[in-house]
């Protein structure tokens, strides 16, 4: 079959399946309320990032005229397929929001008010909070034609429709809510043991008579809009990029329109107005409801003497490494894997801090694409610095949303006196390593990883490291530094797996490798786990496979473009999996007739990280911790209660539905027993 009759989902419809399984996640009736007030934040913060991203970058291709991969028709075609899907789900969401998670609070003796007047024995304690607490930060501005006002992206406003009493004149105000100064939830006195709380949008609306005296109101909804918030960077000048940077960051808040979101209850004429006074087109449009910005009930507070009712288990420790009492002495025995959040990332900090106190270390060398705001890993850094190691950081400047954060750490690290690399121009940097290098004669050590240096995340990331002291790949490793301090020479890897180098070429020769086996009678097999794929060339390849016999297991989190249930797709079965974790580690698995192969990765199958970005692929060599990651796999393939199969249509069709007598498998907490039963 040629490649022409293959066919692939639309990238950007494919990641709305994913964060509808999200939604699907808030509406577990099994689940804990609270954390399914986290799902719906999840949900409403996915999609916010989805517009400022993906819907922006669509509007300015359209705007700026330099689509090239799709034509113009196709664009609009694929924003409107994305218009009609996102109103879908966001009747869905508000349904579930206000007909479901509501009344379960309601039921655990929580209510937080959905109509604007309070009840009477609320309505002094309201009136007194929006005169002391909340008035003296509102700024309503004025709302003409004629007069654009500048609406700020991730902000909350109200719009309001007023007429004068003695003329019926209406005027149109705009309120930002001043979400800076006051909560979002505003708890209010308990009651006949009810703890009430209320929106702060409510509030305002309540007390709206006294903000405009000798006005009638006649009209207040919500209204909020989504900005281009990417910062186009590929051809940034190296010597001035960190200045362009911080520039541009800046010009984010005040990027090109994406999505302007209203309340799906301001009748059609208020629209129309609204839509003429700040200049807004009909595509727009997205449907809301009366309270947006629902990323906020991550945020929703709990009752004092309420405990979290699903508190993830502690993180483990990791024998071998506690026996004895040094990381270096435990890893020159055996490499180690390490399981996060599972395990304690405290070893990574142990790890660069023996590294920052051993005499025999020289230098250190570790990438930064994300790091946690009051970081252990800097600190460590800055203290192996301080006691005389040559320390090399390379910061990526261009990871989205995290520019200023990343900034601001590499100027901390360089005033330490740490050796800074800024990012590569036209490239991004999204390899997870590091190497220490101790004096001539003794044996480096390399740590790398499917996912950050980031405490933070590292508590509800799952992602995968490892601790090595294997020579060849220490060499390695610092091959791929020569790399990036843009050393002239010409790498070589035997070992590794390196974007824009060998990785592609590789996975394309490991895959044909299968069918091979296949076509000579064996078995072929292939199980790959990863964020997103959407990489055409490697979906073709995977799809060369299975017409030829290989049997191929995908768990894809997010985007995934594979289409299964085609005849060239008939041996590929797609997992996806939504859970207490973010599931984040890329794990590739390939039979190779009995000589099995195991590489984990930072890398998703999506074209910018294959093409556009330095990556890192590393193999398992041992075999017992080869072991250990495919049972991990397998679990997660046996999962039946947070596991779905993406059909052909991309819905998720959850495996329990399927599943008959079986016993329920939660991948998430049998890996957790698992690592826990074989720690060593």
């Amino acid at each position: 079959m040629g490649k022409t009759s293959y066919t692939y989902f639309k990238r950007d419809v494919s990641w709305l399946s994913f964060n509808y399984r999200v939604l699907l996640e808030a509406g577990d009736r099994t689940s804990p309320v609270y954390r399914r007030l986290l799902f719906l934040s999840i949900y409403a913060s996915n999609l916010e990032e989805f517009y400022e991203i993906r819907v922006a970058e669509h509007r300015g291709a359209i705007m700026r005229g330099n689509y090239a991969a799709e034509s113009v028709e196709a664009i609009e075609a694929t924003l409107e397929e994305i218009t009609a899907e996102v109103n879908r789900q966001q009747q869905a969401f508000y349904r579930l929001f206000h007909e479901d998670v509501l009344p379960e609070l309601r039921r655990q003796g929580i209510y937080l008010y959905q109509e604007a007047r309070p009840k009477p024995f609320h309505e002094a304690f309201v009136r007194n909070y929006f005169d002391e607490e909340v008035f003296p930060f509102l700024s309503p501005v004025t709302v003409e034609e004629g007069i654009r006002t500048f609406i700020r992206d991730r902000r909350l406003y109200l719009v309001v429709r007023m007429r004068k009493k003695t003329t019926l004149e209406p005027h149109y105000m705009l309120i930002k809510i001043p979400y800076a100064k006051v909560p979002r939830f505003v708890p209010l006195p308990a009651h006949g043991n009810v703890n009430y709380y209320m929106f702060i949008d409510d509030i305002i609306r309540v007390n709206l008579p006294s903000v405009f005296p000798g006005y009638e109101m006649a009209g207040c909804y919500s209204i909020k809009i989504s900005r281009d918030a990417d910062i186009y960077l590929e051809e940034e000048n190296p010597e001035n990029m960190l200045q362009t940077i911080r520039r541009k960051v800046e010009k984010r808040k005040i990027g090109a329109l994406s999505r302007f979101m209203y309340d799906s209850a301001m009748p059609p004429d208020f629209l129309a107005t609204v839509c003429t006074l700040f200049g807004i087109a009909e595509e727009d449009l997205v449907l809301g409801g009366r309270y947006m910005n629902l990323q906020d009930l991550s945020r929703f507070p709990r009752p004092k003497d309420d405990r979290p009712a699903q508190a993830a288990p502690p993180p483990m420790r990791v024998p071998c490494l506690d026996r004895m009492a040094s990381v270096f002495r435990a890893v020159e025995k055996r490499d180690v894997l390490l399981h996060f959040p599972y395990q304690s990332f405290d070893y990574l900090i142990g790890f660069l801090t023996e590294a920052a106190l051993d005499p025999e270390v020289e230098e250190i060398k570790i990438t930064q694409y994300r790091v946690a705001e009051h970081s252990a890993v800097i600190d460590a850094l800055i203290g192996a610095a301080g006691n005389g190691k040559r320390v090399t950081v390379f910061v990526e400047l261009k990871a989205r949303f995290d520019e200023e954060n990343n900034m601001s750490t590499a100027e901390r690290m360089e005033q330490a006196g740490i050796r800074i690399i800024y990012s590569i121009p036209g490239l991004k940097v999204h390899a997870k390593v590091a190497v220490i290098l101790r004096r001539a004669g003794l044996p480096g050590f390399a740590y790398l990883s499917t996912g950050n240096f980031n405490e933070t995340t590292a508590k509800i990331y799952s992602d995968m490291a490892l601790l090595t002291c294997h020579s060849a790949i220490v060499a390695e490793v610092r091959q791929v530094f020569s790399v990036l301090e843009s050393e002239p020479v010409q790498p070589h890897f035997h070992h590794l797996l390196v974007a824009r180098f060998n990785m592609v070429p590789e996975l394309e020769r490991m895959i044909r490798r299968e069918i091979d086996h296949v076509k000579a009678g064996r078995k072929g097999r292939i199980i790959l786990k990863m964020n997103g794929l959407h990489d055409e060339q490697m979906i073709d390849e995977l799809y060369r496979a299975s017409e030829s016999g290989v049997e191929i297991d995908l768990i894809v989190r997010g985007i995934c473009c594979l289409v299964p249930g085609q005849p060239y797709s008939r041996h590929i079965r797609i997992t996806r999996i939504v859970d207490m974790y973010l599931e984040h580690a890329r794990v590739w698995y390939f039979y190779n007739d009995g000589a099995e192969e195991v590489y984990l990765s930072s890398a998703d199958w999506m074209n910018r990280n294959l093409r556009r970005r330095i990556e890192t692929a590393f193999p398992i060599l041992e075999r017992s911790l080869r072991r250990e990651i495919l049972d991990i796999l397998h679990i997660q393939l046996c999962d039946n209660v947070k596991a779905c199969f993406i059909d052909e249509r991309l819905h998720n069709v959850f495996k329990c539905d399927l599943a008959t007598g079986q016993p329920p498998i939660r991948a998430q907490e049998a890996i957790y027993e698992y690592i826990k039963q074989h720690g060593k």
